[in-house]
């Protein structure tokens, strides 16, 4: 039988998410993230862009109980982060193997 969710889980799962949200627009703001974005170049294909278009990715989505913390977030560009979308660093290998 399937396992029921009450409105109460549902509310402190979304209020975790927007938590994490509100940390990764306050790192995205921060002398921590324009240092990281300085170089331009994309965390997975390794490619230079302008640092003004990379993007946050979290190597670890939000949506599979990542974190907003500095350890687990990393400049990408939109090619690779919309690739990427919620795959855990494992399945990205498996893909990106399974295309080369």
């Amino acid at each position: 039988m399937p396992r029921r969710t009450s409105a109460h889980s549902v509310f402190e799962f979304d209020s975790g998410l927007s938590q994490e949200k509100r940390k990764a627009r306050d790192l995205r703001a921060s002398a921590w993230w324009r240092k990281k974005t300085a170089a331009g170049i994309c965390h997975y294909c390794r490619r230079q862009c302008k640092p003004g278009e990379l993007t946050m990715d979290h190597i670890i989505p939000l949506s599979r109980g990542g974190t907003s913390e500095r350890f687990n977030i990393v400049p990408a560009c939109k090619e690779c982060n919309n690739r990427k979308k919620y795959l855990l660093p494992t399945e990205w290998d498996e893909y990106l193997n399974s295309i080369t």
